[in-house]
């Protein structure tokens, strides 16, 4: 019998530039796919669900659906909980104040892009990437931030960002 998965898919841009989408509907699409037990945590386009089917194969499957179903494409980033628990479990800036948010890649990021966004590190804004996790520790949050999400998709690709709280309460699920 294949080994069943708890996953977390973390969808970008879901709720935001005029696209809403309610999340009655969000988990009405999921379920259309082979996948189970699916559940929402907050508005922001975080599906938890359980499944056989290998992580790669579900982001593309789930990209395809929600783009026939709501007409525009949603970029899909797929964690396992075990790896969401190793993802809060970290402490990348040892214990210095701000708020802390993780940016979700599909693949990690080449060396020269992990270089050119560490360079971006300042006073109120200070960056790590482990693996296809973005750690962004901002001292003034997101309205105080010298940097932009826009600014970090230009530097490592395709991202979705959680607060630090948002990304513990699903690993806890």
């Amino acid at each position: 019998m294949p080994m069943i998965h708890r996953y977390v898919a973390f969808l970008r841009a879901i709720n935001v530039g005029g696209h809403v989408v309610k999340m009655d509907r969000l988990r009405q699409i999921f379920e259309l796919l082979p996948i189970r037990n699916v559940s929402t945590l907050i508005a922001s386009g975080n599906v938890l669900f359980e499944s056989a089917a290998a992580a790669i194969h579900l982001e593309a499957s789930i990209e395809l659906q929600l783009r026939k179903h709501l007409g525009y494409p949603v970029a899909t980033f797929i964690r396992t909980i075990p790896e969401l628990q190793q993802i809060v479990a970290r402490d990348p800036f040892e214990g210095d104040e701000g708020t802390l948010y993780v940016g979700f890649l599909k693949t990690q990021p080449p060396a020269a892009a992990v270089r050119t966004l560490t360079a971006c590190s300042n006073d109120v804004d200070r960056f790590r990437v482990t693996g296809r996790e973005v750690y962004w520790l901002g001292k003034a949050g997101f309205s105080g931030s010298t940097f932009s999400g826009a600014k970090l998709e230009k530097i490592v690709g395709p991202v979705t960002l959680r607060n630090v709280t948002t990304v513990r309460k699903l690993a806890g699920m």
